[in-house]
């Protein structure tokens, strides 16, 4: 491997996609060249985070990194989702990126998804928090000095009344013993607004809380029925 190899990180906006950056920051095998995101291409919003592209671009101006945007009708069916990344990843692997890194922490089956859809534009993955206990992450985050704010809840099982709630030891012991502590089976997402790596913090005030169902295209179980509590993130 050569030293500092470049790579594309896969960024949400949220806690997990921030924390595996703080990581890699300290990994001298690979530098991070490139940001990725997908969007709604009706809405211009972050898929299941809600957040506006206004603040993605603000996030990665304060990294001082440029983000590719790949933007996806409002429920994609998984060949327009693949097609569209593949189309993109091939255009890294001809400026030299070969390696994409991932937020992911125990969804075996997410992991391997993501692998083999690498695999057929040429690209490795990595996983800078794989494995590791999300009730230490979180707190990896707030000793990071990493502050993120929710912005969505699956009222399966969280309350409307989390969002907004900043990430951090306080939100932990709060949290039901039935969710993830960093919400990895999509029980909430986050926006991060302030790292040590942003160069200032993002100015933001809280908007409406939007209540939304949700049903993938592609989902065969009839009985899958789940609602979702937005809150909309506004810079200021």
């Amino acid at each position: 491997m050569d030293e500092n190899e470049p790579i594309v990180l896969n960024w949400s906006s949220g806690k997990d996609a921030a924390l595996a950056y703080h990581l890699l920051l300290q990994n001298q095998d690979y530098k991070v060249s490139k940001l990725l995101t997908t969007l709604s291409a009706e809405y211009d919003r972050v898929f299941m985070h809600g957040v506006r592209e206004e603040l993605l671009d603000m996030q990665a101006a304060r990294m001082g990194l440029p983000l590719i945007k790949v933007k996806l009708p409002a429920s994609p069916n998984d060949d327009v989702y693949k097609n569209a990344m593949q189309q993109t990843l091939s255009g890294y692997k001809k400026e030299g990126i070969s390696t994409a890194a991932f937020g992911d922490i125990f969804l075996e089956d997410l992991k391997q998804y993501r692998e083999q859809q690498l695999e057929q534009v040429g690209f490795k993955a990595i996983f800078p928090l794989w494995k590791k206990d999300t009730r230490d992450l979180v707190r990896m985050v707030e000793a990071a000095g990493i502050e993120a704010i929710i912005v969505c809840v699956n009222d399966k099982y969280l309350g409307k009344e989390f969002l907004g709630r900043k990430i951090d030891n306080d939100f932990l012991n709060d949290l039901p013993a039935n969710v993830d502590a960093c919400g990895e089976n999509g029980e909430y997402h986050s926006f991060v607004y302030n790292a040590p790596f942003f160069t200032s913090a993002i100015p933001i005030t809280k908007g409406e809380v939007v209540y939304k169902k949700y049903t993938p295209v592609d989902n065969k179980d009839a009985n899958w029925d789940t609602g979702f509590y937005f809150l909309d993130i506004i810079a200021i």
